[in-house]
């Protein structure tokens, strides 16, 4: 007892005041941390941690009016991805959306724009030089059609298919222009094993919520899946 009176004197009024003030500053910091993860979760999809579209277009516009004409936008489609979910199931197909956006993040970078638009459609804005374009679309495709190992062991042979538009090429640097163009030539490239690059005639291309109703020198053209 007398010890423990000796070591509450060794402590003092100021040390207790610091200490008290302490205790709702710590709790005022667990809301703060919680509130943060919640808004980082509206920010991200939960099951790819991908920007959502709001947060994603809002980051993508920022990168186009600070890089111009060398930024880079390009949509992702993956192949065939309802014969996955139906063939292997809704968590084999949870599996490789969760894939496609890892492969996406590495190798596009932390000060990417990368976004999960819904369903299986990805959008990615990037500084990206013309003198390196083409190499670094290849490269992504090549990493978007390695297959991917289930949690099971099973190999599931996986593609995507990959447009890109440049404010130079398409003639403008608004995003919408950009993707409409760029979502264009990912579907003239389909199924190709190829990245397409949009020329100007790309960003005629009538779309509706995205998707396209026609495209250049066609009569209609429907989304293949």
């Amino acid at each position: 007892m007398d010890s423990v009176l000796r070591t509450s004197g060794r402590i003092g009024p100021r040390t207790i005041l610091i200490t008290a003030a302490a205790v709702p500053l710590t709790g005022w910091a667990v809301h703060a941390i919680t509130l943060y993860r919640k808004i980082a979760a509206t920010k991200c999809d939960p099951l790819t941690g991908l920007l959502r579209r709001d947060a994603y277009t809002h980051r993508a516009r920022r990168l186009l009016t600070r890089h111009g004409d060398t930024a880079t936008v390009i949509m992702v489609d993956a192949d065939r991805f309802k014969e996955i979910n139906d063939r292997l199931g809704h968590e084999a197909g949870d599996i490789v959306l969760a894939s496609i956006a890892a492969r996406l993040t590495a190798w596009a970078g932390p000060r990417a724009a990368i976004g999960r638009l819904g369903g299986d459609e990805f959008a990615v804005v990037l500084d990206l030089p013309a003198d390196r374009r083409v190499q670094r679309l290849e490269q992504l495709v090549r990493m978007l059609h390695t297959p991917v190992v289930l949690d099971d062991g099973r190999t599931v042979d996986v593609a995507a298919s990959v447009g890109a538009a440049t404010p130079n090429t398409a003639g403008s640097r608004d995003l919408s222009v950009l993707q409409r163009a760029a979502d264009a030539a990912l579907y003239n490239g389909k199924h190709t094993g190829r990245a397409v690059l949009a020329t100007a005639a790309h960003t005629t291309v009538p779309s509706f919520n995205g998707r396209r109703l026609g495209r250049p020198g066609t009569a209609a053209w429907g989304r293949a899946a």
